[in-house]
């Protein structure tokens, strides 16, 4: 589903090193069946790069941006700055992080007017998921494929514990 024409979701990273963790929301997206496009923008490296990106997003069709980020991590906030879209934020534990303390404050602590929906530390599968329930809040087939997600890991469950329980 990486058709940059058709994209509704934007997943944007800091680093070509980000791209394990971001690859998790890539996969998510594909499981829904939602078409993405992937990139690299960099808030520090390519502030120009990043704010044309984010600037542009909506008239391209991009409903919703996951932006992942390491260390200092401005780059959910600084796209959340510059766009009227939804923003989640994916931190990400990289080589110079404080145990990613440092990436996951960074976009958690966002001032009022600016907000980004942060999922957990490398949380990329779940910030693909997000995505897609947003996108589901008015697109009726995809809140159905997440309504039988959410069935399928509830049945996961019972069966775990069908086999707890007989052991």
């Amino acid at each position: 589903m990486k058709t940059k024409e058709s994209a509704r979701v934007g997943i944007v990273m800091g680093s070509q090193s980000d791209l394990p963790v971001m690859q998790g929301a890539a996969d998510s997206l594909k499981e829904f069946g939602v078409p993405y496009e992937i990139t690299v923008v960099s808030a520090h490296r390519s502030p120009l790069r990043m704010m044309e990106y984010a600037q542009q997003a909506a008239g391209r069709g991009i409903q919703v941006i996951i932006a992942g980020a390491g260390g200092a991590a401005h780059l959910p906030g600084m796209i959340a700055s510059a766009t009227p879209l939804p923003v989640i934020g994916v931190p990400v534990k990289s080589s110079n992080s404080m145990d990613g303390w440092d990436s996951v404050l960074s976009i958690l602590q966002m001032p009022k007017g600016v907000p980004v929906a942060t999922v957990a530390l490398n949380g990329g599968a779940n910030a693909g998921i997000l995505a897609t329930q947003i996108l589901g809040a008015t697109d009726a087939k995809l809140r159905q494929a997440i309504a039988d997600y959410k069935e399928t890991m509830r049945l996961s469950v019972e069966d775990m514990a069908k086999s707890v329980e007989n052991s």
